[in-house]
């Protein structure tokens, strides 16, 4: 059975859910789009969504330009900054980073890199 390249994302993104789900503390997950990319943090019990970013906000549109491209590894920093700032005004210090199955290289590690440099710790 041949599995399609969102089953075998997902498939993926399972183990590292599970694991990410014994340690009990809050998740940044991300996911990306051909045109936007997003990313929440959910709490440690994975019951609530305590800060969301993403390509979609207004301002954030504005502050990319007359284009508003979200979908490059520009894009993916800026939301890693606000993600950073927004976790931080909720309470939230460290995270697990849950990378949904998507490769750890371009715009998630752009994203990953910002929110670590804006102050999140995982």
């Amino acid at each position: 059975m041949m599995l399609t390249k969102k089953e075998q994302r997902l498939r993926r993104a399972r183990q590292t859910r599970i694991r990410i789900a014994t340690q009990g503390v809050a998740r940044l997950t991300v996911n990306r789009t051909n045109l936007h990319i997003y990313a929440s943090v959910i709490s440690g019990d994975g019951a609530k969504v305590l800060a969301s970013a993403s390509t979609l906000e207004a301002d954030v549109r504005k502050e990319l330009g007359a284009s508003g491209k979200g979908g490059n590894a520009a894009a993916a920093t800026v939301i890693g900054k606000r993600i950073a700032e927004k976790a931080k005004a909720a309470g939230v210090e460290k995270v697990a980073f849950d990378r949904s199955g998507f490769a750890y290289h371009g715009r998630v590690k752009a994203l990953a890199d910002a929110a670590r440099e804006a102050g999140l710790q995982f």
